[in-house]
């Protein structure tokens, strides 16, 4: 499985952004589907949506709070926010299969086969693109995940979350 996960990530082709263009979703809209804020939104806009992709893009500032402490003299973004950002980017793909997504959520269940290919810094816009894998079944969705810096990978994940009705 891994090792065809791996011809699939080579394969892959970076997504097209160009940041002149209108975002397809902004953070306005972002909100209204996710519940995460500040500091935990982890996507500013979705460029591209289809049944079974989505395109989310992150601009990493030196503001980020996390830099304060990983690491003072070498900022570099956290892996585990990384991934935050790549669920968070899938999680909107899923809760788009829902004809009222504000009332829903999305629970992260698992993380396969993960790898952190180069470092993300201050400066670097992430271009994030979630795939599912399989169709949602008893609300369990299964993606492939991968962020790019420029034409580089920066790292890569296979998913799964669970989509829930909110009883809040």
């Amino acid at each position: 499985m891994f090792n065809n996960m791996m011809q699939q990530i080579n394969n892959i082709s970076v997504p097209k952004y160009d940041p002149n263009e209108p975002a397809l979703y902004d953070t306005k809209r972002i909100m209204k589907m996710l519940p995460h804020r500040y500091p935990f939104q982890m996507v500013d806009k979705i460029v591209f949506m289809d049944s079974k992709v989505v395109v989310g893009i992150k601009n990493v500032t030196i503001n980020e709070q996390f830099f304060q402490g990983h690491f003072p003299s070498v900022p570099i973004m956290p892996g585990v926010l990384q991934i935050e950002a790549l669920v968070q980017t899938g999680g909107i793909l899923v809760l788009n299969t829902v004809p009222d997504p504000e009332n829903y959520l999305t629970y992260f269940l698992s993380i396969d086969n993960c790898r952190f290919k180069r470092k993300i810094v201050p400066g670097d816009t992430l271009i994030m693109q979630c795939e599912l894998l399989t169709d949602i079944k008893m609300g369990i969705a299964k993606m492939s995940g991968v962020i790019f810096v420029g034409n580089e990978i920066a790292s890569y994940m296979t998913m799964s979350a669970q989509i829930t009705k909110d009883k809040a």
